[in-house]
């Protein structure tokens, strides 16, 4: 690698960052508005919605990172081309796709970033966040902890406290499970104590009553108590069998899926390809991105107005590209046999790249071979 290539990859490497930096920060944000109501709506602490926060960032950062080269590599070659850098690298005798070189090591950088976290780190961080979850979940102290409103914490099952005391006291306390066929029992106290069992939490309740109704009989059956004990271990048993996602799933998986895995996830065969093989080829849209940044710039002359124009044009490309990825995508879900469409949009844009190129040089060598042509006249 040269000099020339080193010092203009440092520079879009340097915005790179930068822009993935502020572009992360106001995609995560965003998302933890909304994330931080639900886990804090549920009574779990701050640092349940850090961790699960920071679970989520390996997803945000594959979204954003093939934008983040766009960002770079138009902003980058807009200030070379304003400062007069590529005008003189041109004048030396550089083609264009000479000085592209730098942007596609640029662009196979950010390429195999992504490759890491769309095969490995991502599938990795959706794994523990399923399980964390699925912990949270099950945190009955958390999920039953909550005064002022009904709580549904499984099918069958609906619980009220109207108030919780700085002691932990639940006073005015409402359940009612109905989950036994033919028959639902209601229990009323006026105060209830939440512990952990040998095994299982349980619900202590003291002066209440509980009332059975038999529905086949259409019997109701009243008992009062001093102190009663509601055993809450299979509260949250749904029977429904945990189940991973595509998310959470291995590329080796999706691309050669098993009927049994098919069966567990519910998923079509067409869904397990079209996800596998964008794994692979959704990472070469940075490096689409990046050579298209450079390449539109590049077809504008030397203004001191700036490239407007020719930034427009890069950002309406992008748009298409985003739209055929999408359309690609979505019939590679339609049909097991479609999914070389998920290659279609990188593809697109990197033969897009590579033709503004060859038209960023042509007109210099048209100019040439007439001054040659008047010349030798």
């Amino acid at each position: 690698m040269t000099k020339f290539d080193r010092y203009l990859l440092s520079q879009f490497l340097a915005l790179f960052g930068f822009f993935s930096l502020i572009l992360v920060l106001i995609y995560w944000i965003n998302r933890a508005v909304g994330l931080f109501d639900q886990i804090i709506g549920d009574g779990q602490s701050a640092l349940v919605f850090l961790e699960i926060s920071l679970l989520t960032l390996p997803n945000v950062i594959r979204v954003v990172l093939p934008v983040s080269a766009f960002a770079a590599a138009v902003y980058t070659t807009n200030r070379l081309t304003q400062d007069g850098e590529l005008v003189v690298m041109q004048a030396t005798g550089f083609s264009a796709f000479r000085l592209a070189r730098p942007v596609v090591y640029f662009g196979l950088c950010v390429t195999l970033m992504l490759v890491l976290l769309y095969n490995v780190i991502v599938p990795a961080s959706r794994t523990v966040l399923a399980e964390r979850t699925a912990e949270i979940s099950a945190n009955l102290t958390a999920r039953l902890l909550v005064d002022g409103k009904f709580m549904h914490p499984t099918t069958g099952i609906t619980f009220y406290i109207r108030e919780i005391s700085e002691t932990g006291e639940l006073r005015d306390v409402y359940l009612t499970d109905d989950r036994a066929p033919g028959g639902t029992t209601t229990y009323t106290a006026q105060r209830a104590l939440l512990v952990r069992g040998d095994t299982e939490p349980k619900l202590i309740m003291f002066d209440g009553m509980s009332q059975t109704y038999d529905s086949l009989k259409k019997r109701l059956s009243v008992t009062h108590f001093l102190d009663f004990t509601y055993d809450l271990g299979g509260l949250l048993t749904s029977g429904d069998v945990p189940v991973r996602s595509l998310d959470e799933l291995s590329t080796f998986e999706l691309l050669w899926p098993t009927d049994t895995l098919l069966a567990e996830t519910g998923a079509k065969r067409a869904a397990f390809m079209a996800d596998g093989h964008a794994r692979l080829a959704q990472p070469f849209l940075a490096l689409a991105t990046a050579m298209l940044g450079f390449a539109a710039l590049l077809l504008g002359a030397f203004s001191r107005f700036g490239l407007w124009r020719q930034i427009i044009g890069a950002v309406v490309f992008l748009i298409i590209i985003q739209m055929i990825n999408n359309a690609g995508t979505s019939a590679a879900l339609r049909s097991s046999q479609a999914w070389p469409l998920v290659y279609l949009a990188p593809g697109f844009g990197i033969i897009s790249a590579i033709g503004m190129l060859w038209l960023a040089q042509r007109p210099r060598r048209t100019r040439r071979a007439r001054m040659a042509m008047g010349v030798g006249a």
